[in-house]
Order: structure tokens, then C-alpha cells, then sequence
């Protein structure tokens, strides 16, 4: 197997993204373990940045046309 050490998410969807932004907020949230939600601000904070935005934009256009919200 090739080792490396980053992974690029180029090919992963909109929904697909914030399905694992609001999952890892949802465990966090419910467990109490902070890196959950360590993880989702980072994951928020690199994306946000990439796109030239704010996270909370970024998070209404993940938002857009998905159906995540309606089921959390």
C-alpha cells in the first residue's frame, strides 16, 4: 500500500460534506468529546477558507440543496 499523509476530498459531494460536518457536531455534542468537535471546525475552517467565504456561508451552501437538515 502507498503511505501519505494527506487526502485530498476533491471528489466528494456537497451532501456528503455536510453529512460529516453535522455528524461529527452531532457525536461531539453528544458525547462530550471535544476532538469530534475539533475535527468539524477544522474540516469548516480549511473549507471556508478554500471557497473565499465564512464558515457560516460555506455551511448555507452545503445547505442548499440538500436533504441533511431535514433529517437532524
Amino acid at each position: 500500500m502507498k503511505e501519505f499523509d494527506k487526502i485530498s476530498i476533491q471528489e466528494i459531494s456537497k451532501e456528503d460534506m455536510l453529512t460529516i460536518i453535522k455528524a461529527l457536531e452531532y457525536t461531539g455534542t453528544k458525547t462530550k468529546i471535544k476532538e469530534f468537535i475539533n475535527l468539524k471546525n477544522n474540516i469548516l475552517k480549511e473549507l471556508s477558507s478554500l471557497a473565499e467565504t465564512t464558515e457560516e456561508e460555506f455551511l448555507k451552501y452545503l445547505s442548499s440543496s440538500s436533504s441533511v437538515e431535514s433529517i437532524l
